[in-house]
């Protein structure tokens, strides 16, 4: 008998496996763009979940990065919210005192708004708190903590929009532009939260996620850009804070970027409360750690 380890691999006859059982063709070079449609390129793969093999492919026109086909995301939405999510509850607390300025200096504050993607709802009920008429959409996460605040309770006719926010959201899209079509339906601002692609050490880029299987799309600036004048927006972007809108650049406060420098903490890894640095990010490292070994 044969030391499983002394067998080689034949990883040509492993894509056809992919292909034979789940749809999916790894050994496919090139798939269309789901931003503008262009013939992207693979340009490496990467295993999800620790179990399954993944290519990513590239945009050469607008530096989109797709996943094609990620079959295994019932697997990876066993639970909505990942538990390598250790900053969702600092996100959403810092993210509101962020929205509430920009809300304050650019849009109609007495107006309704919606939270897309919202999860818990914990971002909602914060607005609401702080005064805001925020209500939540999610199809996939439990309203814990802005029930009789989500879109469902809304007539249909009601369902219009100052303002729709979406944090740690667009990178989860399998279908972008759907999920687009359906916000700009309801809203002509979009404000959205991303990373977006760095320009060197991309395969080993913490932001693709692979221990967690969740994201699946990833943009360049020009990606963005290419979006906003598909829908015929205006698009302003601060680090990983992006906005999608119909106002020109005269009607948007330039304090949003003084706003997102001061608030800059997810890429410094840590929060000040006066001299204890937080533990947010050291607890997202080993958490993932963690998660990579259980699986």
């Amino acid at each position: 008998m044969v030391h499983p380890r002394k067998i080689k691999i034949d990883q040509g006859a492993v894509d056809y496996i992919y292909q034979d059982h789940c749809g999916i063709d790894l050994s496919q070079e090139t798939v269309p763009c789901k931003i503008c449609n262009t013939k992207s390129k693979k340009i490496f793969k990467k295993k999800i979940l620790d179990k399954y093999n993944a290519a990513y492919y590239q945009c050469p026109n607008c530096g989109f990065i797709q996943i094609e086909k990620p079959f295994w995301l019932n697997e990876a939405y066993s639970s909505a919210i990942t538990s390598v999510d250790v900053g969702l509850v600092d996100r959403n607390i810092r993210f509101s005192n962020m929205v509430e300025d920009i809300i304050l200096r650019n849009f109609n504050r007495n107006a309704k708004f919606l939270d897309f993607a919202g999860g818990y709802g914990l971002f909602t009920r914060i607005m609401r708190d702080k005064g805001f008429n925020f209500y939540r959409e999610d199809k996939y996460c439990e309203n814990l903590f802005a029930k009789h605040f989500d879109i469902k309770d809304l007539p249909v006719k009601s369902r219009k929009f100052e303002l729709i926010t979406a944090f740690e959201f667009i990178e989860h899209a399998e279908d972008p532009i759907k999920d687009l079509d359906h916000i700009f339906s309801l809203t002509d601002s979009f404000l959205f939260s991303t990373e977006l692609i760095p320009s060197q050490d991309l395969e080993n880029w913490w932001y693709l996620g692979a221990e967690h299987g969740q994201h699946v799309s990833f943009y360049t600036k020009k990606s963005l850009e290419f979006i906003a004048k598909k829908y015929d927006k205006f698009y302003y972007s601060q680090g990983l804070l992006h906005i999608f809108t119909n106002k020109r650049k005269s009607e948007i406060s330039k304090k949003i970027s003084s706003i997102v420098k001061a608030m800059d903490w997810i890429k410094r890894g840590l929060t000040q409360t006066n001299s204890m640095p937080s533990k947010t990010w050291s607890d997202f490292i080993m958490v993932r750690e963690k998660y990579k070994k259980h699986e």
